[in-house]
């Protein structure tokens, strides 16, 4: 079976790496020519684990190719992923022009019966302009080429993409035909010989699952980010409320761990767009449109804290901060609530010390030298009179806190995550501030 995915973005590339890994051939499509020389010599340009053995593996098998030309690609070709980036515009839709651009492509290429499935996150009527701008194209080459439409929406996890993949909690697809139907169920039933269910609906219904799945997901981070700061103030404490709510199946105990906001390429973008989308047909999210301010607000709590802490005079502070990328096992920058902690920390006079085992060099992308770059943990902590632990990463998960007391010229901790154990800390002479429990 050949397939070709255009995007070698997060979600392209961790497809195409995957249906290889199974026996499909594999074309991945990219206008960038320097990505696809690097992936072609086996450089990846992000970082998920086991996803750079996965490409090279299957590259050497010759089920994974890489090239910028589609024309070439469609031959033979029964199955197209659009897999590009759909950013927010300013008002917070989704900017659908490259997949708009990619369909158009499909229309000026195929020449046999083929399925053109979005995989980019797209607002619900995306598949009906893909297939607009597909027929507008065999129009114009006075060509009747029979064609269908299909919706495969992700539901990757960052830093477990490739396990996401390859054992899916479930497949969405969104078909209009048998014929598209029994293709995927094909295409797919790698993936499903060990029960994994793959369940079939319209395309609306498969395009809002996915921004309904991630609407829901950022409402528990949310809530309980809310309830984390109506502990503090009633003198609660949250971790405690957690094991107590998390223990009733009803509830369970996935996404209600407290911190410092949701980032990533997701759920910050999906919402905005949800959000959007309801606007534009006279409907107001009350509750989504809550799950986002909270979570803008969310992000600057720490700052909050480290200011209450040193009297409201933060200029000349030296603060180190332990980890940048949105979350453990990624070197996604893309709405990191390190970045709003640094802004603030920075525009209060603050001398920022940060490290981050894999997000370095896509925070200096952005920020430049304004910030200082510690080659490791310690180095950070080098006279600073604060931590701020941003990203729970393993290696910062259990340090000698002796050894952190010594290098730091105050032994204070902001937890923005509530890894680290109040009392261990307090009992070696640490000043400790963490999420949902009042420390006053």
């Amino acid at each position: 079976m050949k397939i070709t995915i255009v995007g070698t973005g997060y979600v392209g590339l961790v497809s195409g790496a995957c249906f290889a890994e199974v026996g499909v051939d594999v074309t991945c499509i990219d206008v960038d020519k320097e990505k696809i020389n690097n992936l072609n010599n086996g450089k990846i340009p992000i970082y998920e684990p086991g996803l750079d053995t996965l490409v090279i593996r299957n590259i050497e098998k010759g089920r994974l190719h890489f090239s910028t030309e589609i024309k070439d690609a469609l031959n033979d070709c029964e199955v197209i992923f659009i897999a590009v980036g759909t950013p927010p515009d300013e008002d917070g839709s989704a900017d659908l022009k490259h997949v708009i651009s990619v369909a158009r492509e499909a229309g000026k290429h195929i020449n046999d019966y083929t399925l053109i499935v979005t995989k980019s996150t797209v607002p619900v009527g995306t598949a009906e302009k893909v297939k607009n701008a597909v027929k507008e194209e065999l129009n114009k080459r006075n060509v009747d080429i029979p064609f269908d439409i299909g919706s495969n929406p992700e539901f990757l996890k960052e830093g477990a993409a490739i396990e996401d993949c390859m054992r899916p909690a479930r497949i969405i697809v969104g078909v209009e035909s048998e014929r598209a139907k029994s293709l995927m169920l094909k295409l797919y039933k790698p993936f499903t010989l060990n029960g994994h269910p793959i369940i079939f609906m319209d395309l609306p219904s498969a395009e809002m699952t996915k921004y309904a799945a991630n609407a829901m997901l950022a409402t528990r981070i949310s809530f309980m980010n809310e309830m984390a700061n109506l502990c503090e103030l009633l003198g609660a404490d949250i971790n405690m409320v957690r094991k107590g709510i998390g223990s009733d199946p009803r509830i369970g105990n996935k996404f209600i761990y407290p911190g410092i906001g949701y980032g990533g390429s997701c759920f910050p973008k999906d919402v905005k767009a949800l959000i959007k989308t309801a606007n534009e047909n006279n409907f107001n999210l009350n509750i989504i449109q809550a799950v986002e301010d909270v979570n803008n607000r969310q992000k600057a709590v720490m700052v909050d804290k480290i200011k209450k802490h040193f009297n409201g005079n933060l200029k000349g502070i030296k603060v180190a901060i332990w980890g940048l990328a949105f979350k453990p096992q990624t070197d996604d920058m893309r709405e990191a609530p390190s970045l709003v902690i640094i802004e603030k920390l920075l525009n209060e006079g603050c001398i920022i010390s940060a490290h981050d085992p894999e997000a370095m060099d896509q925070t200096r992308k952005i920020l430049g030298d304004k910030i200082e770059y510690a080659k490791d943990k310690e180095e950070a902590l080098v006279d600073a009179d604060c931590l701020v632990l941003v990203t729970e990463w393993n290696g910062f998960r259990l340090p000698n806190f002796n050894v952190v007391k010594k290098l730091m010229k105050q032994a204070i901790i902001f937890d923005g995550r509530n890894i680290y154990d109040a009392e261990e800390l307090k009992n070696i002479g640490f000043q400790y501030y963490c999420i949902g429990v009042n420390h006053s």
